[in-house]
C-alpha cells in the first residue's frame, strides 16, 4: 500500500532528530535552527487565510528559514501546519520561486535572496504528502494524536462503537496517514 511505503521513507527522514520534551512545535525549530546553526523564524501569515490560500509556508532565504502559519486556528491546528512546513524543511524540498511580491511583508534585505518558498495549499503531489506525513509522524511521536489503527475514519468509529479490537477510540482525530 502505498501510504505504508510513504510513512515508512518519512519515519526514516525523522528518526534522528529528537523530540522536545515537553513537546511544543516553537522548542522543536528553536533545536533544528541550533543543529542546522541556521536561523529559523516562526511568524503568523500578515492576513488571514481564507479558501485556497495557503495556511502555511516555509520560505528559505539566505539569511535563514521562515515558517508562516495560521495564527487564527486553534493551537494544535497551528502546531500541525508548522510540522507540516518543517516537513518540507528536512526533506529539502524544493520550487520555483514565482511571484517575489508575495514576499513584501518579510525583512529581508533582497527579496531576490528568497531561494525557496513552498506554500500550503494542496496535498496530491508527492512533497506535501511527505510534509503531511512528517506533521503526522512528529504529531504522534509526541502523543498528542494517536497512531493509526487498521480501522480508521468511519469504518473505524463503526467498529470502535461496537466495541471491536484494534477500533480508534470514539472521537479520536484520524491520522491522514
Amino acid at each position: 500500500m502505498h501510504w505504508r511505503r510513504l510513512r515508512r521513507r518519512c519515519r526514516r527522514v525523522i528518526d534522528g532528530i529528537p523530540l522536545p520534551e515537553p513537546f511544543s512545535a516553537q522548542q522543536l525549530c528553536a533545536r533544528l535552527a541550533a543543529d542546522r546553526d541556521r536561523p529559523l523564524r516562526l511568524m503568523t501569515l500578515p492576513t488571514p487565510t481564507g479558501l485556497g490560500m495557503p495556511t502555511g509556508m516555509w520560505l528559505a532565504t539566505e539569511e535563514g528559514d521562515y515558517v508562516f502559519y495560521d495564527g487564527r486556528t486553534s493551537p494544535l491546528h497551528q502546531e500541525h501546519i508548522i510540522l507540516h512546513e518543517i516537513g518540507h524543511l528536512v526533506c529539502d524540498h524544493r520550487t520555483a520561486v514565482e511571484d517575489q511580491r508575495l514576499f513584501r511583508h518579510i525583512d529581508v534585505e533582497d527579496p531576490r535572496s528568497i531561494r525557496r518558498a513552498l506554500g500550503r495549499t494542496r496535498y496530491s503531489d508527492r512533497q506535501e504528502q511527505e510534509a503531511e506525513m512528517i506533521a503526522s509522524l512528529i504529531l504522534e511521536g509526541a502523543g498528542r494524536v494517536p497512531a493509526p489503527t487498521l480501522l480508521s475514519g468511519t469504518l473505524g468509529g463503526l467498529a470502535s462503537g461496537m466495541g471491536l479490537p484494534g477500533a480508534r477510540h470514539p472521537g479520536a482525530p484520524c491520522s491522514p496517514g
